[in-house]
């Protein structure tokens, strides 16, 4: 793939993420995608079935304000993508801070391996700290996570 071609799938992937688009997702990736979100208690996930539910999770868990492009970098197959993302989260599970919630502008990098016309492998990194530093923790003796909540409508 060309810098161009490794370009616009990886805008396309980000452009349907916008969207809150989970098939236009999906479309992007490889049937035996690898996706790993570092820090997330989700762990590895291996297929496009097995990341529908993460990005199911996400999309109800994040409103985003906008992204600022700070750098990318090339490699045969590979593109590592640098950016800054701004907006509320309801619940910042993806990145293991489950029940934090609040405003906030952070950093993240992303590792896209590329097959064809495809993403065959995602990883993300997210800054906690600043998570941390923007974000409300959950209320002391309670769960606070979208887990908890989901437990209480399937048991209720």
């Amino acid at each position: 793939m060309t810098r161009d071609e490794m370009d616009r799938l990886v805008d396309r992937h980000f452009e349907q993420e916008a969207h809150d688009d989970l098939d236009g997702v999906l479309s992007t990736f490889t049937e035996d995608l690898q996706h790993r979100c570092v820090g997330s208690t989700c762990g590895p996930l291996s297929g496009k079935e097995a990341v529908r539910g993460f990005y199911r999770q996400l999309f109800e868990d994040l409103r985003g304000e906008g992204v600022r492009p700070i750098a990318r970098r090339y490699g045969e197959g590979f593109l590592v993508d640098e950016t800054e993302w701004t907006g509320t989260i309801a619940d910042a599970s993806f990145c293991g801070l489950a029940g934090w919630s609040g405003r906030a502008t952070f950093r993240m990098l992303h590792v896209f391996e590329l097959r064809g016309d495809r993403i065959s492998r995602e990883e993300l990194w997210f800054d906690v700290a600043a998570l941390r530093a923007q974000l409300a923790p959950p209320v002391r003796g309670q769960r606070g996570d979208a887990a908890a909540a989901r437990d209480a409508a399937t048991l209720g």
